[in-house]
């Protein structure tokens, strides 16, 4: 995940489902088509629902880590 540098970044730390998600859905309507959002967060149930959101709507995972409680997220945003 290092290759990529994101354009935009997105803090979900110490919020619990559904508020990454929610957050994540406002923040991708901000950002280009092609942008890469890199997002931040500690709540495990991400791990499940962030790639579910991508594939529902079209956006593209490019990667996820998990690193000292967190979890790393990098997603292109697609046309849909």
């Amino acid at each position: 995940m290092t290759e990529i540098k994101p354009d935009h970044c997105m803090d979900a730390s110490g919020l619990y489902c559904p508020e990454p998600v929610m957050m994540l859905h406002n923040k991708v309507r901000d950002i280009a088509i092609g942008e890469v959002l890199e997002v931040i967060a500690t709540d495990p149930s991400t791990e499940r629902d962030i790639p579910k959101f991508c594939a529902f709507l079209g956006h593209e995972l490019i990667g996820m880590r998990e690193h000292a409680d967190c979890f790393y997220y990098l997603i292109r945003k697609g046309e849909g």
